[in-house]
């Protein structure tokens, strides 16, 4: 199954970035509280950005680089997407 990057807006306006095989399992695991330490009570979440990855390497080594962007670059990604 491929992998997805993915960019969460928090209720707080902060993001989130992280990789599931199950995007829509993984979304409804962090509005309700158990998927991430962080996201936990800053929802409702929305996904504002996903990308394909292929396997869990390559999802891993993409979400470091996103990880690794400022918000502002983070969100110039999610413009440049639409």
């Amino acid at each position: 199954m491929p992998y997805i990057v993915y960019i969460l807006k928090c209720f707080d306006g902060s993001l989130y970035t992280g990789i599931t095989n199950d995007l829509v399992k993984r979304l409804k695991a962090h509005n309700l509280g158990t998927a991430s330490k962080y996201t936990r009570g800053r929802g409702p979440l929305v996904v504002i950005y996903s990308e394909a990855a292929g396997d869990k390497s390559s999802a891993l080594k993409r979400e470091f680089q996103i990880k690794s962007l400022s918000k502002s670059n983070k969100l110039k990604i999610i413009a440049n997407s639409s």
